[in-house]
């Protein structure tokens, strides 16, 4: 099986899969979360495989959706329509995307996300699939696009760490590195860079060792829990707000921003602190 935005192999029990679009800082392309579903299943249907290890190759795991692409480009786009818009095809294009994540998450096996430069925005959606975090300490991961133009579809901030914290994530889309998300609960362990892959294999070599039915009634028990706190429902609201967010006024007046200053400013400006709201209303009311 050939993969076009990922690397796939098997040694020693654990099956690596490495997001391979080093030169767009893996960002996710059209066929990634497919991929992603296939390579987790490929392994599930593996009995030699005990454990599925995600990283990233080049310089970073994951840096999300190429957002800059997206809002800078003209006309209708995937995941940006003309108005008015149909929620619909917003949910029924991220949801496939969502439920692909969350085969790392549905896997009988367990999943450690080896995070190393950056999981951001949908990079982050990636990792957080996972069972495990292991990070290098100068890693960063959080979804900044949740103070504008998106929200997380899997909606695992919240089941990661409880409301408080979850809310401050999402709210200020702040990036944390590794020693933080150890503090917070967000990832198992932090290493320097030079040590992650030794981190990594030290977790996937205790695993290893525990029989593929226990690992699989152990990791079915835990996520029971969640379903049965509505981890499904969750994600539906988040999905269908994730496709609100970039049709909002404020939504709408972000990527016309960015068509007319370019992403960076775009962003720059949206972290700011001004009332963007009000910009947003403002520039509807003199269109109209």
């Amino acid at each position: 099986m050939t993969y076009e935005t990922l690397l796939y192999s098997v040694e020693n029990r654990t099956a690596t899969i490495t997001l391979n679009r080093p030169d767009r800082f893996n960002a996710i392309a059209g066929l990634m979360p497919r991929e992603i579903r296939a390579a987790v299943e490929r392994a599930e249907a593996d009995h030699d495989v005990h454990v599925i290890v995600l990283r990233g190759a080049g310089q970073g795991f994951c840096g999300g959706y190429d957002l800059k692409h997206y809002a800078e480009r003209t006309g209708e786009i995937s995941g940006s329509q003309d108005m008015p818009w149909d929620p619909t095809l917003d949910f029924r294009m991220m949801w496939r995307n969502t439920q692909d994540f969350m085969a790392l998450w549905r896997s009988s096996k367990p999943t450690i996300a080896r995070v190393h430069g950056a999981a951001v925005a949908g990079g982050s959606d990636i990792a957080l699939c996972c069972d495990f975090l292991i990070m290098a300490e100068d890693a960063r991961i959080g979804y900044p696009p949740a103070r504008v133009w998106g929200v997380p579809t899997p909606a695992m901030w919240v089941y990661r760490l409880g409301p408080q914290m979850a809310k401050r994530m999402m709210m200020t889309g702040d990036l944390i590195d590794g020693p933080e998300a150890v503090r917070i609960g967000l990832a198992l362990e932090t290493v320097p860079e030079a040590d992650l892959d030794a981190a990594v294999e030290r977790l996937a070599g205790r695993l290893r060792g525990v029989p593929k039915n226990q690992l699989m009634m152990t990791k079915m028990v835990v996520n029971q829990a969640y379903e049965n706190m509505g981890l499904n429902n969750t994600q539906m609201f988040a999905t269908f707000f994730d496709g609100v967010s970039r049709h909002s006024p404020e939504g709408i007046w972000f990527r016309e921003r960015a068509q007319e200053v370019g992403f960076k400013q775009a962003v720059a400006e949206r972290d700011s602190g001004d009332p963007i709201a009000s910009q947003a209303s403002k520039r509807l009311a003199d269109a109209d």
